[in-house]
C-alpha cells in the first residue's frame, strides 16, 4: 500500500483515480479499478439521460462497493445538470469531481451526505474559490493533462496550490509511468488522475482504431486544437487534424470575440467538435479527432486496466527503491 490521504479516505491500496474521460469511461473500467486497489471516475454525460445514469448508479454501489465517483460538468452548456444532481442525491457516489464552472450547488446538496466534492482547478485564484466554498480537495489539472489541459507543470502547479491552499492536492495528468507517479507524490500531492493510457484497455468501449492509435503515437504527436470546443484541447494529430488545422479560421476567430455572436459561436463549435470526437471514438472513419494526452508515450500494447495499474506500481517500487539506494 501507498499511504496518502487519497487512499486512507477510500481505503483504497494506491493514491490513483482512473480518470473521468468523455465517451472513454465505462462501468466496466471503474469495476476493475475497484478490484485492482484504486478508485474510478466516470463522466454524467457518458450515459444518455439521467435515467441510464440512475441504472449504472445502482450497479456500481453494488459492484463497486459505493467506491467510486462522477464527473458533472457544472455550467449552463450541460441542460442535464439539475437531473443528474437529483439522480446523485439518491444514489451518492464516493466522491464527485465538479468541472467548467461553480461547484457551489453541488458542494450544498451533496457534502451533507457524506460525498466528497473535488474541483477541476488550473490555477491559484480558482483554487482559492472553490476552497471557500468548501470543496473537499483540488484536481491540479496540469499541462499533462489530455482534453481540456491546463498551462503550468505539475512541478510548479501542485507546489504553489499547496502553498495558498488547505485542502488536499491531486496531480492530473501527465502520469503514465510509476516513476511519474512517485515524482507527483514527492512533490506533495496526495495522488494521481490518470485517464490516457487506459483508452488502450480491453475493457475501455472505444474503437480499435482509436486504442491503437493510443499506442501507435506517442507525445509528440499531441496538438492542442482550439476547433474543438473553442478552448485548447489536446488531441492526436492524425493526418485528418494536420489537414483541417488546430488553430480556428479567421471567421470563427473573428466572430468569437464578437460580444453579441461569440456565445452562440462557441455553442456551435462545441456541439460540432463533441459530435466529431464521438463519430470517431466508436466507428472507423477518414474523420479522426481522438483526444488524448502526452502519456500515451508509455501505452505499448492494448491491455486490460488490472495490467495497467499492476505496472504502474511496480514502476512505482522500482523507482522507489532506487531512489533509497542512491540517497543510503
Amino acid at each position: 500500500m501507498i499511504s496518502t490521504w487519497l487512499t486512507k479516505t477510500f481505503d483504497i491500496k494506491y493514491p490513483i483515480i482512473l480518470a473521468p474521460m468523455f465517451l472513454v469511461s465505462n462501468n466496466k473500467m471503474l469495476i476493475e479499478a475497484y478490484k485492482n486497489g484504486i478508485i474510478g471516475c466516470i463522466p454524467a454525460l457518458n450515459y444518455r439521460s439521467p435515467e441510464e445514469l440512475e441504472v449504472a448508479m445502482k450497479e456500481l454501489k453494488i459492484k463497486c462497493d459505493g467506491k467510486f465517483g462522477v464527473n458533472l460538468i457544472v455550467n449552463k452548456s450541460n441542460i442535464h445538470l439539475g437531473k443528474q444532481l437529483k439522480v446523485l442525491e439518491k444514489n451518492p457516489p464516493a466522491f464527485v469531481i465538479t468541472s467548467l464552472g461553480s461547484p457551489e450547488e453541488t458542494i450544498k446538496l451533496l457534502k451533507p451526505l457524506g460525498v466528497k466534492v473535488f474541483c477541476d482547478v488550473v490555477d491559484v485564484e480558482y483554487a482559492i474559490k472553490v476552497e471557500k466554498l468548501g470543496a473537499d480537495a483540488l484536481i491540479a489539472v496540469n499541462s499533462g493533462a489530455g482534453g481540456h489541459a491546463g498551462n503550468i507543470a505539475p512541478s510548479i502547479l501542485v507546489p504553489m496550490l499547496k502553498e495558498h491552499c488547505k485542502i488536499p492536492v491531486i496531480s492530473a495528468g501527465g502520469v503514465g509511468t510509476g516513476a511519474s507517479l512517485l515524482s507527483n507524490i514527492a512533490l506533495g500531492a496526495e495522488g494521481v488522475s490518470i485517464g490516457s493510457p487506459f483508452i488502450a484497455t480491453t475493457e475501455s468501449g472505444v474503437s480499435q482504431e482509436y486504442k491503437q492509435a493510443v499506442v501507435d503515437y506517442g507525445a509528440e504527436d499531441i496538438v492542442m486544437s482550439s476547433k474543438i470546443s473553442g478552448s485548447p484541447c489536446s488531441v492526436i494529430q492524425t493526418p485528418y487534424v494536420k489537414k483541417i488545422g488546430v488553430d480556428q479560421n479567421f471567421l470563427e476567430s473573428f466572430l468569437s470575440q464578437n460580444k453579441t455572436a461569440k456565445k452562440y459561436v462557441k455553442m456551435l463549435t462545441y456541439y460540432k467538435g463533441m459530435k466529431a470526437i464521438e463519430n470517431a471514438a466508436f466507428a472507423a472513419t477518414y474523420k479522426t479527432v481522438w483526444v488524448a494526452g502526452p502519456s500515451i508515450e508509455f501505452v505499448h500494447k492494448i491491455e486490460s486496466t488490472q495490467s495497467i495499474i499492476e505496472r504502474i506500481i511496480n514502476e512505482y517500487k522500482t523507482a522507489y527503491a532506487d531512489l533509497c539506494k542512491r540517497h543510503s
